[in-house]
Order: C-alpha cells, then sequence, then structure tokens
C-alpha cells in the first residue's frame, strides 16, 4: 500500500442478512455433527429465500442429526419469527439434500488410507492470514468497526431500544490513513431492517440510529465532520430472505479483514476443520497475530498454500510490509520452528474439532473479543506464541551477529 494519505473502507452485515443467516446454518449443522461425532466431515451449503431454506452438500457423520430441527431453530434464533418478516422458523420451508463425501477426497484426508501416510489437506488452495496495530485486537480498525455496529444494531433491536427494527442489516466506515496510520473517521453507513412504522420516519429513525448504535461504537472517535447515511434508498422495510436470496460462503471479505489484505478465495462456514480453506486461513491468522503481538513487526501477512491429500504445505510466505524489527529472512523458519502446519498439526494446535462454528458465523472470524455474541475465545486468537517467538528471534540475531 502507498505511503500517501488515502480512505480506506471496509463493510460488516449483520446476523439477520440472508448471506449470514445461510453461514449460520451451514455452521449450526456443522456443530451439531460435530456434537454427535467429532471426526465428522462436512461440507454443508445452504440458500435462503422467501419462506425457504435449501441445504445441500457432502457429509459423512458417524451419529443423527435432525436437519430441519436445526435450521428452525437457528433462523428463530436470528430474529425471523413472523411470516410478515418473509421468513418464519416455525414454518418455512426445508429441504434437504445431503449425499456421502467423495470416497477420493475421504481417502486423501484420512490418516493411512492416501498416497501419503500423514492425513493430508481436504483440499488445494492458498490462505491468508493478517494482523495489524490498528486496534486492540490487531485487526484494521474499518472492519473492527464494521463488525461492532452490526452487533451492536442486534443488541439494540433484541432489547427493544429502537422499536420494531428487524434483523437484516448492514454497515460501511470509511477511515482517513496516514500511510498504514488509521486517523479519523469520514463516512459511516448503518442500514437497518424496519417494521412499517418508519417507512416515513426515516429522519427520526436516523436520529435514533446514531444515538443508540453509531456513537456508542465509536466512542471518542466520534466527531461531528462524519458522513452519516442511514437507510439511503429511503427505507428498508423487505430485508432479510424476502429482500435477497442468500448462500452460504458469499461474504468472505466480511468474514476476513474487509479487504485489508488479501483473500485466498476460499469460503469458511459449513467446513469442518479438514478442509485448509477454513482450517488454515484460521492457523494464518494464528501465526500473524502472534507474529505483530511479539513485536518482530506492525504489520503481517501470512500466506500457506496446500495440495490436496498431501500434509506438509506448498508454501509459506511473510509479509511485513517493511515494519519487521528483525531480518526478513528469519520469519520463515521461525513460522516452521514454532507452528505445526500440516491439517492434523493445526486442527490438534487450535481445538478445531469441537461445536464452536455458529458463533464464528456472524461479526467476523477474526479479532472477536472473548466472550462477544457468546463466541468464547477462539483459538486461533491467543497471542501465547509471542514470547517464544521474541526469545529465538533475539537469540537467532544475536548469533548472526
Amino acid at each position: 500500500m502507498t505511503n500517501r494519505n488515502h480512505l480506506f473502507t471496509s463493510e460488516s452485515v449483520s446476523v439477520g442478512h440472508p448471506d449470514k443467516l445461510a453461514d449460520q446454518i451451514s455452521d449450526a449443522i456443522l456443530d451439531s455433527m460435530l456434537t454427535v461425532d467429532p471426526q465428522a466431515r462436512v461440507a454443508c451449503e445452504t440458500m435462503v429465500s422467501t419462506g425457504l431454506c435449501v441445504i445441500a452438500g457432502e457429509v459423512t457423520c458417524d451419529g443423527y442429526v435432525e436437519i430441519r430441527d436445526v435450521v428452525r431453530k437457528t433462523v428463530l434464533d436470528v430474529g425471523y419469527d413472523d411470516a410478515a418478516k418473509g421468513i418464519d422458523g416455525n414454518s418455512c420451508a426445508v429441504l434437504v439434500a445431503l449425499d456421502e463425501q467423495s470416497p477420493e477426497i475421504s481417502k486423501g484426508v484420512t490418516e493411512g488410507e492416501g498416497a501419503h501416510q500423514e492425513q493430508g489437506a481436504g483440499d488445494q488452495g492458498l490462505m491468508f492470514g493478517f494482523a495489524c496495530r490498528e486496534t486492540e485486537s490487531l485487526m484494521p480498525l474499518p472492519i473492527d468497526l464494521s463488525h461492532k455496529l452490526v452487533a451492536r444494531q442486534a443488541e439494540v433491536r433484541r432489547a427493544n431500544t429502537i422499536p420494531n427494527l428487524r434483523p437484516d442489516a448492514k454497515s460501511q466506515v470509511t477511515v482517513e490513513y496516514d500511510g498504514y496510520t488509521p486517523g479519523s473517521i469520514n463516512t459511516v453507513v448503518l442500514s437497518t431492517q424496519h417494521g412499517p412504522e418508519w417507512t416515513n420516519n426515516q429522519g427520526e429513525l436516523k436520529d435514533e440510529i446514531i444515538t443508540h448504535v453509531i456513537r456508542p461504537v465509536l466512542g471518542d472517535l466520534w466527531h461531528d465532520g462524519i458522513v452519516v447515511h442511514t437507510n439511503p434508498t429511503g427505507s428498508f422495510e423487505r430485508g432479510g430472505p424476502h429482500g435477497d436470496c442468500g448462500l452460504t460462503g458469499r461474504k468472505i471479505i466480511v468474514d476476513t479483514y474487509g479487504g485489508m489484505g488479501r483473500h485466498g478465495g476460499g469460503a469458511f462456514s459449513g467446513k469442518d476443520p479438514s478442509k485448509v480453506d477454513r482450517s488454515a486461513a484460521y492457523m494464518s491468522r494464528y501465526i500473524a497475530k502472534n507474529l505483530v503481538a511479539a513485536g518482530l513487526c506492525e504489520r503481517c501477512e501470512v500466506q500457506l498454500s496446500y495440495a490436496i491429500g498431501v500434509a506438509e504445505p506448498t508454501s509459506i510466505t511473510v509479509e511485513t510490509f517493511g515494519t519487521e524489527s528483525i531480518d526478513p529472512d528469519l520469519f520463515e523458519p521461525l513460522v516452521r520452528e514454532h507452528f505445526l502446519l500440516t491439517p492434523k498439526g493445526i486442527i490438534d494446535s487450535l481445538a478445531l474439532r469441537k461445536p464452536i462454528y455458529l458463533s464464528t458465523a456472524a461479526h467476523g472470524h477474526f479479532g472477536r473479543t472473548p466472550g462477544e455474541g457468546g463466541a468464547g475465545s477462539f483459538s486461533w486468537e491467543a497471542i501465547d506464541k509471542a514470547d517464544s517467538l521474541r526469545n529465538a528471534a533475539n537469540s537467532s540475531a544475536s548469533v548472526s551477529s
């Protein structure tokens, strides 16, 4: 990225956005299968539309899960409990078309059965992780604020602080940067679905959103010069699956770093951790965050890549954007020494066989604080490797000098 002054924008979407509803359904099914069988293989896709949820994919699970009950509970928990909202978890149609996982893929990711003795990657691909010093969570400021805005919208809706808000919402935050340093907030967009009483009263609704959603989230970052857009089309009564078809995996930039840093293209939700699309992306974040927390760089992007059926990564790349405090050639050896990068190593070191995934499926997979949204502390957000990385880097520097 250039060192000149510039604006950068990221967005997020709420639990009730149709794509996020689809993600949550897929991950709720994954969690249910991991509960009855921690070794379950799951690739579950969801489509939601008006009054309809379609579930498809490939799974292998040694146990029974009542898919329709899981789907209906997830829809209701999000807040779609009335046909007037376009979908009602009590009565919506649920179509299920789940097949068994391909035996060729299964063979490649089962330890001792494939062409290689170790458990191989569930697919080829490249995954990125990112961390920077912009926020306490070591996330970029625009996506951090965007997630907090839609999380706050959900809190306000559930508490009825602003009457008759509905589950669908979107946020967008534009930040002024001086090189890599964030400055003031330039623009905030918050669109929220609402009941019919707000359709012709958008001015009052904007005041309520600023008072109860935007200003509490921005805190000291708030200033009167911020451009604020709320429901900029004029109203937002029809939303959720009634307003737009939703699909699993369609919000991959929202799920990661808001466009700050690159993305390998693989979605997360509905995939068990044998799929490196998900697990290696979590590991890449874990590596990047620990390198930044160790003080070895101010900004870090990690890329891992894999071949299907092969255990060891085909490449490891660490980019620190000129912010490093050690010899850049030390980063790859440090990563190889301190992190287990085979699929089995990632799963074991991050404890990914637990039913933890529904809570990742809204408000971002990264930068989450313990207890937020019931998420607990995600293992890939820990900075437990920072001290050992710092000590190893200092030792290497002393030897080389």
